[in-house]
């Protein structure tokens, strides 16, 4: 199997979501995800597909999983399983899981690293989480921090795991 990547932005509480949406507008983080990302696979839930502006996203492979076999999400391949989708890759296949709180939970046991955006801030309201990070199975490979400006309304730090 490729290496699998999970790539999450949390804020202080490791809460990544509210209402299917993401808690804070971070451009640098958008242009990291699809720095990232583009040119591989990307992994998610028919939830977070559904939350994307305009579906599929362009120049990955989008795998979307759902345990409702009339489910169709347009650009993208529908699996019912993380462990079916995962048996549908090749081995040179980088593969990046990118929500939601389910899938994270799932990935995190089979999951080579962790690309986390830690936003140094609470977000008012949230209703899906990131698990905790176990110092015991992570370790941090490369802290980048970046501090306030125009359009980023709080403080953040790129952060890498690889697992140990």
């Amino acid at each position: 199997m490729g290496k699998i990547s999970i790539i999450v932005a949390v804020d202080k509480q490791m809460a990544i979501g509210f209402e299917n949406k993401l808690l804070f507008w971070l451009p640098n983080d958008l242009k990291r995800f699809k720095a990232l990302t583009t040119g591989n696979t990307i992994i998610m839930g028919r939830k977070t597909f559904e939350s994307l502006p305009k579906g599929a996203l362009p120049n990955r492979r989008n795998i979307v999983l759902s345990t409702n076999p009339n489910t169709v999400c347009e650009g993208a391949e529908v699996f019912n399983s993380l462990e079916t989708a995962l048996s549908a890759c090749k081995n040179e296949e980088h593969i990046y899981i990118i929500g939601g709180e389910t899938l994270y939970k799932q990935a995190l046991t089979i999951a080579d690293e962790l690309c986390i955006t830690e936003i140094d801030s609470t977000a008012p309201q949230a209703d899906a989480f990131f698990p905790q990070i176990d110092a015991t199975i992570w370790q941090e490979k490369s802290r980048e921090f970046h501090q306030s400006d125009e359009k980023h309304p709080c403080s953040y730090a790129f952060v890498d795991y690889n697992r140990l």
